[in-house]
């Protein structure tokens, strides 16, 4: 089990700082900036290869990557030529362009996953009714388990979402619900009533519901490309939505910052979706490119965000910040990743020790 943990979680972590560096990569060569450097993994050199200007490299820490750029710090000695190449010699929005690209390519990334899975096919639930609550609007209704809903108000349902949204929605109006039972067509009259439950994080709400649950069958929905590429689309921005939330959630104390987990939360993760399936696991993949896009974006020193926040300054000043400001922001920026790090760490042992 730890080895399949561990083979997972270095594909896992392997692919992702793949295609976020990618992104800098193929974007700074679009821009006419040398690349000396493409490394997966921090720390002491494992095996390179050097083409044409840039060396390609596979480093010992597996957390992590970088691109390298030619000219990328001031202290930087270069020719007349390389000059015209160098990273902070090109115009604000060009560098912009570079350190934005890593994140975008990690939303590209998760949108094409979602949509391969999507044509590949992914269970969803039928609308055939499980479980029905004592004393709900469906219990006094007539409605038993086994039924298949078939529309509600003249509207087909295919799947069990679809039936759930409507009565979500209904907000207290009547609801004609069509439904096969032992294959004959019956219809029943009701109106949902307002529940109070709790969300995805564990906060009280009320919606309408009609005292159902679905039943365990399913059935494989494959969309064609296109669909599958808006499906992807839409589920990325869900994800990258709820994420946003739980982030300012986390921050107005509303949700415990206990769930934050590290890489061994990351590598029991992966290596129980990799036991499920391929599917699952780049499923899952996905989710984490989503998460490892918005974490860069973060306008903290050392990550994406922090040198975009820099170039924003600048591109509205006219004028780059201070080297002083931007070398003491950037051990704030070394400051508060070492001690999020160590507290990721520290929730990990704190779950493995207290299952």
């Amino acid at each position: 089990m730890v080895s399949i943990n561990i083979i997972s979680v270095i594909i896992l972590l392997g692919v992702l700082v793949f295609v976020h560096e990618l992104g800098h990569f193929l974007m700074a060569k679009w821009a006419g900036v040398g690349v000396l450097k493409f490394s997966l993994g921090f720390g002491p050199k494992l095996v390179g290869k050097k083409i044409g200007e840039t060396e390609y490299i596979i480093s010992m820490i597996p957390l992590g990557g970088y691109v390298k750029l030619l000219g990328e710090s001031p202290d930087d000695q270069l020719s007349e030529d390389d000059e015209k190449r160098a990273f902070l010699k090109q115009h604000v929005l060009r560098r912009i362009g570079i350190v934005a690209a890593g994140p975008v390519f990690n939303f590209l990334f998760a949108i094409m996953v979602f949509a391969i899975v999507y044509m590949i096919g992914i269970p969803v639930l039928t609308t055939e009714v499980g479980d029905i609550q004592k004393g709900s609007p469906a219990f006094q209704a007539g409605l038993k388990g086994g039924d298949i809903v078939l529309a509600i108000n003249g509207e087909d349902v295919s799947d069990w979402g679809e039936l759930a949204g409507i009565i979500v929605n209904s907000e207290g109006r009547e609801l004609e619900i069509k439904v096969e039972r032992n294959r004959k067509i019956e219809d029943f009259r009701l109106k949902a009533e307002l529940i109070r439950s709790e969300n995805i994080f564990g906060e009280k709400v009320d919606s309408y519901k009609i005292g159902i649950k679905a039943s365990s069958h399913t059935i494989i929905e494959r969309l064609n490309p296109f669909s599958a590429l808006w499906a992807g689309i839409e589920q990325t921005w869900y994800i990258t939505k709820i994420t946003l939330i739980s982030i300012v959630k986390m921050v107005e104390g509303k949700l415990s910052v206990k769930t934050l987990g590290g890489p061994i939360l990351i590598a029991q993760m992966a290596g129980a979706r990799a036991q499920e399936g391929i599917v699952p696991f780049i499923f899952f993949m996905a989710l984490l490119s989503i998460n490892l896009g918005i974490i860069n974006l973060f306008p903290v020193p050392l990550l994406d965000g922090g040198h975009l926040l820099f170039f924003i300054i600048e591109l509205i000043s006219g004028r780059e910040v201070n080297v002083k400001w931007r070398e003491m922001a950037q051990q704030i920026g070394f400051a508060l990743l070492i001690m999020l790090m160590i507290f990721v760490f520290y929730n990990d042992i704190v779950r493995i020790f207290g299952q």
